[in-house]
């Protein structure tokens, strides 16, 4: 009962956000890097739907045959293979853009190499404990190739005076203040080196946005929630055994939409030079708090993991946030972890991310 309810409320919300925002994306070329699963994928359907042309660029296709196929049979979409490291496969996607649906109008930077993938399937790896080639590769991804797709697609934006980068970073990145200096709002996930890839794309994201904003384009950046992107399940899955919890139920992918079309509609004389934490923007605009885009549909497997935290984790909620705030939730988590340990007298297993 509860999951219909959450799951019709959600799909209202999607619905509505793509008809708000339907007149301002419809016909305008929008290129999804990362774009063959995950949150890649739901942007580029989100953005289809309400009537935008769209390419989805993606290193591999493996996999993603039918949503391929679904792109192509649209008449207004578009899938191309593309690793954002490889400067003749950018060239190439370029042009293959251009012939077919003339000059870019929005870029979404998605594509990114995450820790769960570059250190499978745990993904988290103490900072003294990474190698060079760590952060080299990392680097390579998620912020050279960040530029170099921005190099390319934001020509024809400067030439026509309008246009809108959106670069999607992590939460982790930021510091937060209590009165006196500044400290890390989540350092505590173990996340190195990609919350430094991330970081330097935020930093990307105020400079340039500042630098071209004259010339008609924004460039914003976007956080998501803890999502259950691609890699997901097997993450989940490698911590369950190893008598452990991938922290609290994920959110679906489709909470990124309705900021994504909002951000698309952009331009240099709207909104620009923004970072946003989207379940925060969520909640500002009428499209629900954390709860209502969490993920109730999950493998039997998965759901008895999270349902079981959720029925030890002690119940506090409160006004003016979409969720309580990390260090509170990671207290909330622990504790429930802690009960559940002790009620199976074992360890506490737990893991915070």
């Amino acid at each position: 009962m509860v999951r219909a309810a959450v799951e019709t409320r959600r799909t209202e919300m999607v619905e509505q956000a793509i008809e708000q925002r339907r007149r301002d994306v419809e016909g305008r070329v929008v290129v999804v890097t990362g774009g063959a699963r995950g949150i890649g994928r739901t942007i580029a359907e989100g953005l289809l739907k309400a009537g935008a042309k769209v390419v989805a660029a993606d290193k591999t296709w493996d996999g993603a045959d039918q949503f391929r196929a679904q792109l192509e049979s649209s008449g207004r979409g578009m899938a191309v293979q593309m690793d954002v490291t490889n400067d003749a496969q950018l060239d190439a996607a370029y042009a293959a853009v251009t012939e077919r649906f003339g000059p870019t109008d929005v870029l979404v930077n998605n594509a990114a190499l995450v820790s769960e993938t570059l250190f499978h399937p745990i993904g988290h790896v103490k900072t003294l404990d990474t190698k060079d080639a760590d952060w080299e590769v990392m680097f390579k991804v998620n912020v050279f190739g960040v530029v170099k797709a921005i190099r390319r697609f934001v020509q024809p934006m400067l030439q026509k005076g309008r246009g809108s980068i959106i670069n999607v970073v992590s939460s982790g990145v930021l510091p937060t203040s209590q009165g006196g200096g500044y400290f890390g709002l989540r350092p505590w996930t173990v996340e190195m080196p990609y919350q430094a890839t991330k970081a330097a794309v935020m930093a990307l994201t105020f400079y340039l946005g500042e630098e071209v904003r004259g010339q008609g384009v924004a460039v914003n950046a976007v956080m998501p929630g803890h999502t259950r992107a691609s890699w997901f399940d097997a993450t989940a899955r490698a911590y369950r055994e190893q008598g452990m919890v991938y922290f609290l139920r994920p959110v679906v992918a489709e909470h990124v939409l309705p900021i994504t079309l909002f951000l698309a509609a952009q331009d240099g004389r709207g909104v620009a030079g923004r970072l946003y934490y989207i379940p925060d923007w969520n909640y500002d605009h009428g499209y629900g708090d954390y709860a209502a885009w969490q993920d109730h549909s999950l493998p039997p497997d998965m759901e008895e993991m999270y349902g079981k935290v959720e029925a030890a984790m002690p119940k506090f909620e409160r006004s003016g946030v979409p969720h309580v705030p990390f260090d509170a939730m990671l207290a909330l988590y622990v504790s429930a972890m802690t009960k559940m340990a002790s009620d199976q007298g074992g360890g506490s297993g737990t893991q915070s991310s």
